[in-house]
């Protein structure tokens, strides 16, 4: 404005003047007649000119006014009228000038003066807060989006309530697919007659579209042993409220029928794309058959997991044809590599060594190197004693390599196999895996959300007792090159007999045939014991634990170790396992510190209480009668906290992942 104010357009006009005037005067010089002919044409051009520019810069100078005019009454249009609140408040806080909409909402004419503590908390805490320039508050029951320019203390409220209310509208609305599974369907209704497997189906159906009719499900049977459930957000929102409550009905009906008949789902959620949605819930069943089934699990494209149920122990297969498909799969794999590793878990416990000499032993059977990846610094007590009965007693001592050791043997054909765990923090180095394409797991905890990266074979068997068991089975479909020896069968059967209790908790009649193989093939049993053999002062340390038993709930026992006392990780488990021998204990929990630093909670169930659940809330995992984790905190007695929390969280019904 200021620029067009001062008219530059008329001194290229004065240049052109000037121009003019020397041209007149030098052809004035040359000859007067066309001079003075070129001097009257000249002048009356520039009279023109300049009286155009005159009229030009008037017209344009009241356009301006007008519209400055016309601005400046919007302006006060916008701040007075439009459905916009504007707040200028004092260093004091308290409103010094409110616009017409803002004295609407608040229903006050009369708010220079008032604090703003008293129109609104969270305004004065928005206010306060350095980092948030924007918020979303509400005030007299509708939502505002709140802007702050903090140097003019000046804010802006913008009504959002309808744009809240269609946006929640379109996430209950949004579409989710679960896969519905019945657990063990097959290996129940083989041995059925027709009329008896036709009655099981139509029990199963009836109960599931009973239940799809009642939350306004569209369900449709897929297979014998699977449906296809479309639903929303709002109804997969109900479901959880009501844990599910699908998972028991089944259970208990089709019990009362004797058929062990359970429930595994999978949901996809969370996502516009339904081959997205469908490959979520495809995930999310395979996950929770992973974990034993009969549960729910709903995944997010974000990864994030909630799960529901798993109040039941997983049940036995009764047959052995996934076994011996899985060990054809891993000779092909042994025999298509030049060597073969095996990594358990850190601070290997005897499954965990005895299943990794048996995968040792099925690469010497195809004619390949096999090597076990061990931390000599990690090694407890019975494992230590079995080591040193390997190094004096066999000819595979020198299998036993270090991590750094492994690393410098790799070559692109290395096979790895991981035993006795799934998760890639837990495993002796977790760099191996980085380093190796071919990765093979072998395992019988339940599937947790953290596992290793694209494995090209796994073999996941919850229902096992240890994956000992699973590599004996293995063990029995492999070339028979080279016979099992006695020290390597007498290490298998120490991981079962460990992971079992001495064949009382978590046995199936597959575990005493794999022992029965074992002890065909030369375990010495007396080895065993002598090998699980403890001291004096282990079993003192475990009855002071034991003495400082509470019972947080009914048949739920918490024990801890001393504050700043360093317990062995075995002994911590060995007297979770002692306190649910005792009376009227249900479940169990020892807490104590660990060596690395953390405290670690051993977890034992007789089956009520899901302590899996229970463990993974804190980072960790395993089954449901038998679990751990690790956690970092000040003392025992936050570890308690935590732990105390977990407990009744899970025992409510529901975990969130």
């Amino acid at each position: 404005m200021g620029t067009f104010r001062k008219r530059p357009i008329r001194y290229p006009l004065i240049a052109l003047s000037i121009f003019g005037v020397v041209t007149f005067v030098l052809l004035c010089v040359w000859s007067i007649g066309i001079g003075i002919g070129y001097g009257i044409g000249f002048a009356m051009l520039m009279v023109y000119t300049w009286k155009v520019e005159e009229k030009t810069f008037d017209e344009t100078d009241k356009h301006i006014e007008s519209i400055s005019y016309r601005m400046k009454e919007v302006g006060e249009e916008a701040l007075l009228e439009m459905p916009i609140g504007i707040l200028l408040v004092s260093e004091e806080y308290e409103i010094e000038w409110s616009n017409p909409y803002m004295q609407g909402v608040l229903n006050n004419e009369s708010l220079v003066g008032e604090s703003i503590v008293n129109i609104s908390d969270d305004i004065y805490v928005f206010m306060k807060t350095e980092e948030k320039k924007e918020a979303t508050i509400t005030l007299r029951d509708r939502k505002y989006r709140v802007f702050y320019k903090e140097e003019e203390r000046l804010l802006y409220f913008f009504d959002i309530t309808e744009q809240i209310a269609i946006e929640k509208q379109y996430f209950a609305d949004r579409t989710v697919i679960a896969i519905l599974f019945v657990d063990n369907y097959d290996e129940i209704t083989q041995a059925m007659d027709d009329q008896p497997r036709s009655l099981t189906n139509t029990m199963v159906t009836s109960i599931v579209n009973e239940w799809a009719a009642e939350h306004g499900i569209f369900m449709k049977r897929i297979s014998s042993d699977r449906f296809m459930a479309v639903l929303n957000e709002s109804i997969l929102t109900e479901l959880e409220k009501k844990k599910f409550a699908i998972l028991d009905i089944i259970r208990e009906k089709t019990a009362q029928k004797n058929l062990s008949l359970t429930l595994s789902i999978g949901v996809g959620a969370g996502s516009s794309s339904l081959v997205e949605l469908g490959e979520l819930a495809q995930s999310s069943l395979d996950l929770v058959l992973g974990r034993g089934g009969d549960q729910v699990a709903i995944k997010q494209p974000t990864g994030k997991l909630k799960f529901y149920g798993g109040k039941t122990n997983p049940v036995e297969k009764r047959t052995r044809v996934r076994a011996r498909v899985i060990s054809h799969a891993l000779r092909d794999l042994i025999q298509d590599s030049d060597q073969v590793f095996i990594m358990g878990h850190k601070n290997p416990d005897m499954d965990s060594i005895g299943a990794s000499v048996g995968v040792r032993k099925m690469a010497q059977m195809n004619d390949v190197k096999g090597y076990v990846v061990i931390n000599f610094d990690e090694l407890n007590g019975s494992v230590t004693r079995l080591m040193n009965e390997i190094e004096k007693k066999s000819d595979f001592y020198e299998s036993f390599l270090t991590p750094e050791e492994v690393s410098a043997k790799l070559t692109e054909k290395s096979l790895l196999v991981i035993v006795d765990t799934h998760k890639p923090n837990l495993v002796i180095d977790p760099s191996l895996l980085k380093k190796v394409e071919k990765v093979v797991v072998i395992d019988h905890h339940r599937r947790s959300e953290d596992f290793i990266e694209n494995p090209t074979l796994v073999y996941m068997e919850p229902y096992a007792s240890s994956t000992a068991e699973l590599v004996t089975e293995l063990l029995e479909y492999q070339p028979k090159r080279a016979k099992i020896n006695m020290l390597e069968a007498t290490a298998l059967l120490a991981g079962i007999i460990v992971d079992t209790k001495s064949f009382t908790l978590r046995t199936g009649a597959r575990t005493f045939e794999a022992a029965s193989y074992l002890r065909t093939n030369g375990a010495d049993t007396v080895l065993v014991q002598r090998l699980l053999k403890e001291d004096i002062d282990t079993y003192i340390e475990r009855s002071k634990i034991v003495q400082t038993v509470k019972f947080v709930k009914q048949g739920v026992a918490i024990a801890n170790g001393e504050d700043l006392k360093v317990y062995d990780s075995v002994l911590i488990a060995q007297t979770a396992d002692i306190l649910l021998t005792m009376k009227g204990v249900n479940a169990s929990f020892v807490i104590a510190h660990r060596s690395d630093g953390l405290i670690g909670i051993s977890a034992r169930s007789l089956g009520e209480v899901n302590v899996q659940l229970i463990m993974e809330k804190l980072g960790g995992g395993g089954h449901l009668t038998n679990a751990a984790c690790q956690i970092e905190a000040n003392s025992i007695d936050e570890a308690k906290k935590y732990l105390e929390e977990a407990i009744i969280e899970v025992l409510e019904g529901s975990l969130e992942s």
